[in-house]
């Protein structure tokens, strides 16, 4: 058991960072409506930066790394930086889209313990019109292939406008090319920070729905969000999949619960005035840390930066400077606005940590 763990959630300080989130590169081959990352010119995080945050990994009691981006296998050193990371004895999870899976599909032996890849179509045409390439069978080629190579294989689906009505298709075809694990989050269309400068912010304006302090209102490039009238069919989408998939939500293959389902319908409603926002349980902060390919440091992907770490800089006390600490504990008191509307919330309480 790693007791030391639960000083962080009795602190602003971090004692040890249980999970990271790397950014290996901010670039990609994808050209989601969602996502404005692939307009940035390609920067790819240096091996340098990487030996740095491995070599803390130890004291600091690193138990999980997410290898990210832009598109984590477009950085053409991911596979030593995986391997980098499995030799400190953390489990290392690689979030794709999927294009490169089934090329690179051997280099995932003996690197990756865990393969996520995104999904947000049950149809190819649905495929293309949100990630902006043709490459739905890819995808599914891709995932067989990894599969096929004893590597697990979990699906996430960002719900939205263009597929809410294809949630069975997307369960059945993740079903189909042998993934062991099925999840959903809803579109995030409000967050600044995530995602690249996908939006243009009017100050004068304030989002409709919930509680709690205003934020400015965002543009978003592509109209995503769900509509009062997609949000009463997407009810009875969801009542639907909790009815005809109710053994793969009690097998875990579906890794939200029911509930959790029909926590996203009330999100969408939310959105549009109809209800309180969801209230997220959430302490990402104070078990994670998201690096950047450039060392900069955020508490999580939808909050800001609070630094950046260096080559020679001690990971440990980058991330307890204080403003990172006043970061932290204003979240904690609510204090931030972005987290109301949080559709990723990571909580892991005390008897998790000791588990580790």
């Amino acid at each position: 058991m790693k007791p030391k763990h639960l000083l962080n959630l009795v602190s602003d300080q971090l004692y040890t960072l249980p999970l990271v989130v790397l950014y290996l590169t901010d670039g990609c081959n994808s050209r989601c409506v969602t996502c404005d990352i692939w307009r940035n010119p390609r920067r790819n995080m240096k091996m340098e930066l990487v030996d740095e945050i491995a070599s803390a990994f130890e004291e600091l009691q690193t138990r999980w790394v997410l290898l990210s981006g832009g598109e984590a296998m477009q950085h053409p050193q991911w596979p030593q930086i995986a391997r980098r990371f499995r030799d400190e004895g953390t489990f290392v999870m690689l979030l794709t889209n999927g294009l490169l899976l089934r090329k690179q599909a051997d280099d995932l032996v003996g690197n990756v313990d865990e393969v996520i890849v995104s999904l947000d179509g049950g149809t190819a045409n649905t495929y293309d019109a949100i990630r902006g390439v043709d490459a739905f069978d890819l995808i599914l080629d891709g995932i067989r292939a990894a599969r096929a190579r004893g590597i697990p294989v979990a699906i996430r689906t960002t719900i939205q406008r263009s597929n809410f009505r294809e949630m069975p298709q997307i369960i059945e075809a993740a079903k189909q090319a042998g993934a062991n694990r099925v999840s959903f989050l809803t579109v995030d269309v409000s967050n600044q920070y995530a995602f690249g400068p996908r939006f243009v912010a009017d100050p004068a304006l304030q989002l409709a729905g919930g509680g709690g302090a205003a934020i400015p209102v965002m543009q978003a490039p592509a109209p995503t969000a769900l509509d009062l009238n997609d949000v009463a069919a997407f009810e009875q989408v969801v009542e639907q999949v909790i009815t005809d998939f109710a053994d793969d939500f009690d097998s875990g293959l579906i890794a939200e619960s029911p509930a959790k389902f029909r926590s996203m319908v009330r999100y969408f409603a939310a959105l549009n005035g109809e209800a309180d926002f969801p209230r997220p349980r959430c302490n990402s902060p104070h078990i994670s840390t998201v690096i950047e390919v450039d060392g900069t440091l955020r508490p999580c992907y939808f909050l800001p930066s609070y630094g950046r770490l260096s080559v020679g800089e001690n990971l440990s006390k980058a991330i307890n400077t204080p403003v990172a600490q006043a970061l932290r504990q204003a979240y904690k008191s609510g204090q931030r606005a972005e987290c109301e509307r949080c559709v990723c919330p990571l909580y892991k309480g005390p008897r998790a940590l000791l588990r580790m």
